[in-house]
């Protein structure tokens, strides 16, 4: 990992850093898009929108956190951004209360891959409220508890907290096919 220097407004040193993140981090970036966007279209243009987020931030960044946890950031607030607008439009958002005890119609015996594993593991996490899927993309995406809470700006102990309940949720609904009981 190179070593990262505040930039302030100049715009050759927030290209230099948008380019650094970018190598870094494209992949990521890739899948965390997907994970917040199911629908294609929709993907590219929240992908779009979180480069230009990222390139427009670096004016503004001051190498307090790490260049990791400041691109983690930006994504993940300018993702965020775009679920509220998207669910404002079409649907509400489950709690995890709800999530945990909605009926689901998806049959996990027939899942025959990782793959399909993977697919339906992304639809359950879209149905979570956006700081709870934050949280778990964040994990998922290999992040420690102290960066999450950085990101988030929770405390180390209920991002831990958080992420146990939201995995425990999950865990149940994949393999469970949604019964709780």
């Amino acid at each position: 990992m190179s070593e990262t220097k505040p930039t302030g407004a100049g715009t050759s040193g927030r290209d230099d850093l948008y380019r650094e993140a970018v190598g870094q981090y494209a992949a990521g970036l890739g899948r965390l898009a997907r994970a917040y966007e199911a629908d294609p279209d929709l993907r590219r243009d929240l992908l779009q929108d979180i480069h230009l987020a990222l390139w427009r931030s670096f004016d503004h960044f001051e190498a307090r956190c790490s260049l990791r946890t400041w691109t983690y950031r930006v994504a993940h607030n300018t993702a965020m951004g775009h679920v509220v607008r998207q669910c404002r439009k079409f649907h509400s958002l489950l709690t995890l209360e709800q999530l945990e005890s909605a009926a689901d119609d998806t049959d996990y015996e027939r899942l025959m891959n990782e793959r399909l594993a993977f697919e339906q593991l992304l639809a359950v996490i879209h149905q979570l409220r956006p700081a709870d899927r934050e949280l778990m993309l964040l994990y998922l995406e290999g992040l420690d508890g102290p960066s999450i809470a950085e990101i988030t700006g929770m405390s180390p102990g209920n991002v831990r907290n958080q992420i146990y309940r939201i995995k425990n949720i999950l865990n149940r609904k994949f393999h469970q096919g949604g019964r709780t009981s």
